[in-house]
């Protein structure tokens, strides 16, 4: 069984091509052996500063969460693809931490017996 990091893909988009470049990125997360958990809308807003990208001045953007799952080698290959897409302003992976979990075994058998020899000993 072979598993891969959680990642969170924060990026911010011009609104007009908000589907179609919604849709490119998901589809280009998976090309790349992604796993897509969720897509969270966090609305439009003012930004913080005027963001220049593709020669143009923004100072408004749509931000976007995907949850996902995939390989490490996907980081590289997406922000490199997103930095040449026109429609988006900013993107971001972070590593979602997530703690070790162990399976239950369930409850083991206690074997009086011994416990019994090991007393009169």
């Amino acid at each position: 069984c072979v598993y891969f990091p959680l990642y969170l893909f924060f990026f911010l988009l011009l609104k007009p091509e908000t589907a179609a470049v919604l849709k490119r990125t998901v589809e280009a997360l998976m090309e790349r052996g992604a796993i897509v958990r969720n897509l969270e809308n966090l609305g439009e807003r003012s930004l913080p500063y005027k963001i220049s990208k593709h020669k143009e001045r923004h100072r408004r953007g749509g931000y976007f969460l995907i949850d996902l799952e995939g390989p490490p080698s996907i980081v590289s290959t997406m922000m490199d693809h997103l930095g040449r897409d026109v429609d988006v302003i900013r993107r971001a992976f972070i590593k979602h931490p997530v703690s070790k979990t162990e399976e239950c075994s369930g409850i083991i058998p206690v074997d009086y017996e011994d416990k019994l020899i090991a007393k009169k000993k």
